[in-house]
């Protein structure tokens, strides 16, 4: 009986020991999955320098404690509202792809933070569109979008780098502008509408002026043909026109049937008796 006691004992104490070596184990490591990296903080000498990937790595319990970070790329929108340079209120909302340099990670964790991003980004992306967009009219900034959007690209980016944040990619989603702008686009709009209609009847009554000319100038002519006839010809023109006149007036009486034709130079009345 004794020894069945100190059998159970002594597997208590060695399941007990072992709980204990796996749970020190445990403390000793930490897991970095993918996508992510890790910096140590050490209490006694701060932030090291090494930067770890992913893996199972090794740590001293209490003292050193990691600190994750997510190096994959992420979407975020910036909205920014500034002013072009012919002073119109200008709406931007910028959408960019970052993440974080892998091998200044500790010193992103010591002079920003693990929410670098919250405090980068939109005070850059800020900074770089009211500079880039104060270069160009309201009216530049759509005929040559693809110009502003090369611009903000390269000087968002290396503002970025100074801060250890690479951008993946960079485009603007939203462009508008302000109330007085949208009403001074329809009003010139109108007005070119105008413009256009005054110069359709302008090129109406020109072309209605050359029509009028070519027709006078029409019947000059044919005016001045006819009185060279008559100087040629005499009177024969006229009595020839004459006989044609009466052969249409004929033709168009002889089918009528209320017209009776007499004999010439002979009497009218009939040979009734005295």
């Amino acid at each position: 009986t004794c020894s069945r006691k100190q059998a159970v004992v002594s597997t208590q104490s060695t399941g007990g020991f072992g709980a204990i070596g796996i749970g020190a184990i445990s403390q000793c490591l930490y897991n970095v999955d993918p996508g992510e990296a890790a910096i140590i903080f050490d209490k006694f000498v701060g932030v090291k320098s090494n930067v770890y990937g992913e893996g199972t790595h090794m740590k001293i319990p209490f003292i050193q404690e990691p600190i994750i970070f997510d190096i994959k790329s992420r979407p975020r929108s910036v909205p920014v509202t500034t002013g072009s340079k012919d002073l119109q209120t200008v709406n931007l909302t910028l959408r960019i792809l970052f993440h974080p340099d892998p091998t200044l990670l500790p010193s992103i964790y010591t002079n920003i933070g693990l929410d670098f991003d919250e405090r980068i980004l939109p005070s850059i992306v800020d900074e770089v569109l009211k500079s880039v967009v104060a270069k160009y009219d309201a009216s530049e900034l759509i005929t040559q979008r693809d110009a502003v959007s090369n611009n903000v690209a390269d000087d968002l980016t290396n503002r970025a780098e100074t801060f250890g944040i690479f951008l993946d990619d960079i485009s603007i989603t939203h462009l508008t502008f302000g109330s007085d702008f949208a009403r001074a686009v329809e009003s010139k709009q109108v007005a070119q509408q105008e413009a256009e209609r005054s110069r359709y009847f302008v090129e109406k009554a020109e072309f209605e002026k050359k029509a009028a000319i070519t027709s006078a100038e029409g019947d000059a002519e044919a005016a001045k043909m006819l009185s060279d006839a008559f100087d040629k010809v005499g009177d024969s023109l006229i009595e020839l026109r004459k006989m044609e006149a009466a052969e249409d007036i004929a033709a168009n009486l002889a089918g009528s049937r209320n017209v009776v034709y007499l004999p010439k130079d002979k009497g009218m009345l009939l040979n009734l008796p005295a």
